[in-house]
């Protein structure tokens, strides 16, 4: 088949790979460059990376609902386009181009966590269990129907990269049933229930705030949720502190919601309920450190944090 393939990010590669593999005529529609890093180096997408590796063919487009955008899929001539993570919204146009269709790979069982943030907002949600489905794309949010799934559990101290790592694997092994289905015409679609759709906003720096006020165990799935961006986060002296690993513990303390305590030099944070170890963080413009090493340098013990 002529594959369309629009992907971005690392969770995109292994789709990617899987149609590589597979001997499929592609071609990648993917971002523009962006600076990354302090330094701002315009890098590029990770699928273009991988894309490049096996030349094929690229085109970049802030909009590939614009005039331009269209023009070159509809260039391609493709039968099937299949999306993962691209990052935007396709339009009626785009969508009519395909004869085929629109496949999409999304990392939840929908339609549970529609939007762009499903694998955060699972973990942040304390969710036991998430996966992945592949759907034929229209132009809502994930609204789609529905044509695969494939669950699997989140581990109690799984981050968000560990989870997407896998989630990706796992999608690109759903894509190459879907896709065999397809050809061989027994690819079933199940509209999706609408009562009982969630939906999931692109993730903020802000939305890394922790609030102490709340449960222990609320407090570690924002930590693994947002590892490793945008990153959870406490004020200390009115500056922000980055808290990238904690760990469910059974030391007791007495102290109220936010404040820090040192114990045989382990650091611990203190919740609605109880303790939370922290067991890596970081201060404004240092370096990640483990919890012993940064006491070391910077006692904490009895200070607070909002």
């Amino acid at each position: 088949m002529r594959i369309a393939f629009l992907g971005t990010p690392e969770f995109a590669l292994p789709s990617l790979k899987a149609l590589i593999d597979r001997g499929d005529t592609l071609r990648v529609f993917t971002q523009p460059d962006r600076p990354v890093g302090r330094k701002a180096i315009l890098t590029p997408p990770p699928v273009k990376v991988l894309a490049g590796q096996y030349g094929i063919p690229v085109s970049q487009f802030e909009k590939i609902r614009s005039a331009q955008g269209c023009e070159a899929l509809e260039a391609f001539r493709p039968d099937l386009m299949v999306t993962a993570a691209f990052g935007q919204l396709l339009s009626a146009k785009n969508l009519a181009i395909p004869r085929l269709g629109t496949i999409n790979v999304h990392g939840s069982l929908l339609p549970k966590y529609r939007g762009a943030s499903p694998i955060q907002s699972a973990i942040i949600a304390g969710d036991a269990e998430t996966g992945v489905t592949t759907m034929m794309t229209d132009i809502g949010m994930d609204t789609g129907d529905i044509l695969l799934k494939a669950a699997t559990p989140i581990g109690p101290d799984e981050t968000y990269e560990e989870l997407s790592e896998r989630l990706a694997a796992l999608g690109a092994e759903l894509l190459l049933k879907t896709l065999e289905r397809l050809e061989a015409g027994t690819l079933a679609r199940i509209p999706q229930d609408p009562d009982e759709a969630t939906v999931c906003h692109m993730l903020t720096r802000e939305d890394g705030h922790i609030d102490c006020t709340k449960p222990a165990k609320s407090v570690h799935d924002l930590v693994r949720g947002t590892n490793p961006w945008p990153c959870a986060f406490a004020l200390l002296d009115g500056q922000p502190i980055k808290i990238f690993e904690t760990r469910r513990t059974e030391e007791a303390f007495s102290d109220a919601p936010g404040t820090l305590r040192e114990r045989g030099g382990r650091l611990y944070l203190i919740c609605a309920d109880g303790a939370l170890e922290i067991v890596s963080l970081q201060a404004s413009g240092k370096k990640r450190m483990d919890a012993g090493t940064f006491l070391r340098g910077c006692p904490l013990d009895g200070k607070t944090v909002c």
